[in-house]
């Protein structure tokens, strides 16, 4: 199981948040190479890069774009073994806090 980021206690000691508005719009999309960057996937997983990762993926996928290609069962089975986390909901968790740290400056 991963080391868990408390992003609440790390907001919480903060001095000075920007406005989340600032940082996201409420409807906007992030894209996922930018959800998981090269530092949270060198980090966490066997791989540079998130296309790196779904590449190497059992499935006919080559890249992010391709993700839906990998069978949801293979995925979680995958993401356990090259990655620190146990399946993808808990790597989908550690990235949501890692890109939120990173806009709030938090890390």
């Amino acid at each position: 199981m991963a080391q868990q980021f408390d992003l609440e206690e790390a907001a919480e000691e903060a001095e000075d948040l920007p406005d989340p508005r600032e940082i996201v719009a409420k409807d906007e999309e992030i894209p996922i190479e930018e959800l998981f960057d090269e530092d949270f996937m060198q980090e966490n997983t066997d791989f540079e890069t998130f296309d790196e990762m779904v590449a190497a993926s059992p499935s006919d996928a080559t890249s992010a774009d391709d993700l839906e290609l990998v069978p949801d069962g293979e995925w979680d089975e995958f993401v356990a073994e090259t990655t620190v986390f146990d399946d993808e909901e808990e790597m989908v968790f550690a990235v949501r806090d890692h890109w939120v740290a990173e806009k709030l400056g938090l890390n």
